[in-house]
């Protein structure tokens, strides 16, 4: 997985509070720090969170819920996760409205992380170089860019 340093995401948050507004910095370092490292945890030498969906939800849910920023964790989070489907060229079909009520339902408690895994598995399709997709989380693939396609183990 293609994944954000700190650096990184605070200049994403610099970023959001230049357009959008709020107070810039960080509030709690440590707290930034575990939240993009903590989808990287194993137990046993298993990873907790094996895909890239599970990965990038428990970033967005650690970002919005841990409040590391002074300012704009909603908004930082989902624009991290954002840049995240980009960056792992992952296509989703989420749109703003519902950007918008991730950010607030994780913040206030009504979004879980696995209700934010599982919307995010549904919103997902992963383009191969060869125009197949791919869901990792099921770990088939298909050979058509419609839902009749061939399911095939590829672990």
């Amino acid at each position: 997985m293609i994944t954000l340093s700190i650096a990184q995401v605070m200049r994403l948050q610099a970023k959001v509070i230049e357009r959008t507004g709020g107070t810039p910095g960080i509030r709690d370092e440590a707290l930034l720090e575990w939240a993009l490292m903590s989808p990287f945890q194993t137990y046993d030498g298993v990873e907790i969170y094996p895909s890239t969906i599970a990965k990038i939800a428990r970033i967005t849910y650690s970002l919005i819920r841990n409040h590391p920023f002074i300012d704009g964790n909603k908004r930082v989070g989902t624009y991290v996760m954002m840049v995240l489907f980009e960056l792992n060229q992952i296509d989703t079909d989420i749109d703003d409205n519902e950007i918008i009520n991730i950010g607030m339902g994780l913040a206030a408690g009504t979004i879980d992380y696995k209700q934010l895994e599982e919307l995010l598995i549904r919103r997902m399709e992963k383009h191969t170089k060869t125009g197949h997709w791919l869901h990792e989380e099921e770990g088939t693939y298909g050979a058509g860019m419609n839902s009749n396609y061939q399911s095939v183990n590829w672990r």
